[in-house]
């Protein structure tokens, strides 16, 4: 659940980056491009923002927003996980990486952890079917991830973690 003093920052920082765009209609995609890249993602303040300044139905915000996969919903985790599911994954397990991922963060795909520290998703294909099963962990492939893999990929993250947090002190 967003916090009120969240929505009303992403309201002034959507009206920001608003106000460098055209008010046409037609531009409705590009416009969702440019506040997703400016937040990460489109909540939905966002969109309602965007709805009044084309002046368009907010039904028509959400519908483009829902039917183009290219649009975020959530807010982007800290580290970005996206575990392939192309032919050669598919067959070698990515599936069953895929629900290793989802038990361990206690996330489906699509969405984000409640800490923002991690996100899960899935591509189509990588290019690296020679290292299938393949997760793209932070825009680096990780071959013939099953799922203890998975758990010493997020022990490595939880180690980086408890470094920092020494380092702060």
């Amino acid at each position: 659940m967003v916090k009120t003093e969240e929505k009303t920052k992403i309201r002034e920082q959507t009206r920001r980056i608003l106000k460098r765009l055209s008010r046409k209609r037609g531009n409705l995609i590009p416009t969702l491009q440019r506040v997703q890249a400016g937040l990460g993602y489109l909540p939905r303040e966002a969109m309602l923002e965007v709805a009044k300044f084309l002046g368009i139905p907010e039904i028509d915000v959400y519908g483009v927003v829902t039917f183009y996969n290219q649009f975020r919903l959530n807010p982007p985790g800290r580290h970005s996980i996206r575990v392939c599911l192309g032919t050669a994954c598919h067959m070698k397990g990515g599936y069953i990486t895929l629900d290793a991922w989802k038990r361990r963060l206690k996330i489906d795909r699509g969405q984000t952890t409640p800490d923002r520290e991690f996100d899960l998703d899935t591509v189509a294909c990588v290019g690296c079917c020679v290292m299938a099963p393949v997760t793209v962990v932070d825009d680096k492939p990780e071959a013939k991830v099953e799922p203890t893999k998975v758990d010493g990929i997020l022990l490595s993250f939880e180690r980086e973690r408890q470094k920092r947090g020494k380092k702060k002190r």
